[in-house]
């Protein structure tokens, strides 16, 4: 009989145990790890799946375990809708998504609406997609292409001796040509109209393995500066070009997708020197420490390469998988500690994120990003940036602390294009409960 009650005792703590990680929290990876793109999305989600299988190795998220399935988008954008549309309904259903490409974000942008499904567009996406009010299911955190923007305008004055001495410069905008390279535009012509600066455009056909065109019309049109909206080889193959070209490197600044090891290290000495714009900050944090301890040393880690551990591409990816737990830990306050979130809850939990400088220090992550406090209004939560440098071995942060850029005249062509939106798709504008 005690042998009877014993088997059945274990059973049921068993039984209890499955139970437990039953309660799956599910995310879809529309992810690339092929193409001119490749050795971005590999470091980026390979950052994401890091972070979260250390959450799951220390209990989940108040015991909910995350899963997830990976569709390989190769950043093309019918691509993405696929993979989406795939993988959008399995296991329970989707928590939300994050692409990493403006296209794919454009692609399923009613869509996740329609579906409810929060999607993520940390650092990159549609801009006006800030305002909670006409977007509640899309969240373009930490900083918009906007706010980049405008940072960057703010820095070249600092760099011109003052905001009054761009007028009469010319700035050229040299672009990925793409919804990700147009995307600036609306900002970079305002503070063009507003400073008086000749704003150049001079776009590049993907992947932009061949730019001698496009350095040509820049050696002809003899700019102050050269702002580089690039990303992959395109970044590397920029910095040849205008190496060959004679142009100099201290008058480029580059695009934050333009500012990773995966864009320098291939360019060699053509990048020594090369300055962008980042939301993320060059450094070895707790966090990184831990993944190697945890994960590499104990052959778990997502990546074959552990020094890639803690380059600029992983480290978005960590950022953008904090992005995503600490939502989850908010809805959970919210909706119940130890539940399975749908994607309304989920939508919640990241519409009130606030992770300050003192949760960034307790998750290991001190300085790493901004502190990012979101609202129906605000689904950036910061708009800060920092401008970091190749040193021909490494990216050092030139800016010691978080700066930003007219923010006012962000927000006023924010409201204005999201009320567009909001008219075109007969939407009436208000904030979810």
């Amino acid at each position: 009989m005690r042998l009877i009650k014993s088997l059945l005792l274990g059973a049921a703590l068993l039984a209890a145990g499955s139970i437990a990680w039953a309660q799956e929290q599910y995310v879809p990876l529309l992810s690339y790890r092929v193409g001119p793109y490749g050795s971005n999305g590999t470091s980026f989600f390979g950052g994401m799946i890091d972070y979260m299988n250390l959450v799951n190795q220390k209990g989940g998220i108040n015991g909910v375990k995350l899963t997830w399935e990976e569709c390989e988008t190769e950043y093309n954008p019918s691509r993405g809708v696929e993979c989406y549309e795939r993988l959008k309904s399995r296991k329970g259903g989707a928590t939300l998504v994050e692409p990493l490409s403006t296209g794919i974000a454009y692609g399923i942008l009613d869509r996740v609406g329609k579906d409810k499904i929060p999607m993520t567009t940390l650092g990159y996406g549609r801009s006006d997609a800030a305002n909670g009010k006409v977007f509640p299911y899309v969240f373009p955190l930490i900083t918009t292409y906007w706010n980049q923007a405008a940072a960057m305008v703010v820095y070249l004055g600092e760099r011109s001796g003052g905001m009054d001495k761009l007028k009469g410069k010319k700035i050229v905008h040299l672009y990925h040509d793409s919804a990700y390279g147009k995307e600036p535009l609306p900002v970079l012509e305002a503070e063009a109209a507003k400073w008086g600066f000749e704003l150049i455009k001079i776009p590049i056909t993907p992947p932009g393995n061949e730019q001698q065109s496009q350095w040509l019309q820049i050696r002809q049109a003899k700019p102050d500066y050269v702002i580089m909206w690039t990303f992959g080889v395109m970044s590397a193959v920029g910095l040849k070009t205008a190496q060959r070209n004679g142009f100099p490197r201290d008058k480029i600044l580059g695009v934050w997708w333009a500012g990773s090891e995966e864009d320098t290290e291939p360019a060699g000495e053509a990048a020594k020197g090369f300055s962008t714009m980042s939301f993320t900050t060059p450094g070895d944090f707790p966090l990184l420490a831990e993944i190697r301890n945890e994960l590499y040393k104990n052959g778990k880690g997502s990546l074959k390469e552990i020094d890639r551990v803690g380059n600029v591409m992983y480290t978005r990816g960590i950022a953008a998988a904090v992005m995503m737990v600490e939502g989850m830990r908010s809805a959970q306050s919210k909706f119940g500690k130890g539940k399975v979130l749908s994607g309304e809850q989920m939508r919640w939990g990241l519409e009130n994120l606030n992770i300050d400088r003192a949760r960034q220090k307790e998750l290991g992550v001190e300085d790493m990003f901004p502190p990012v406090k979101t609202s129906c209004d605000d689904h950036e939560g910061s708009g800060a940036v920092k401008v970091v440098q190749w040193d021909g071995k490494q990216w050092v942060a030139l800016s010691k602390t978080w700066i930003t850029g007219d923010k006012a005249l962000v927000r006023r062509l924010l409201e204005e294009s999201s009320a567009a939106y909001a008219k075109e798709k007969s939407i009436t504008p208000a904030c979810m409960k």
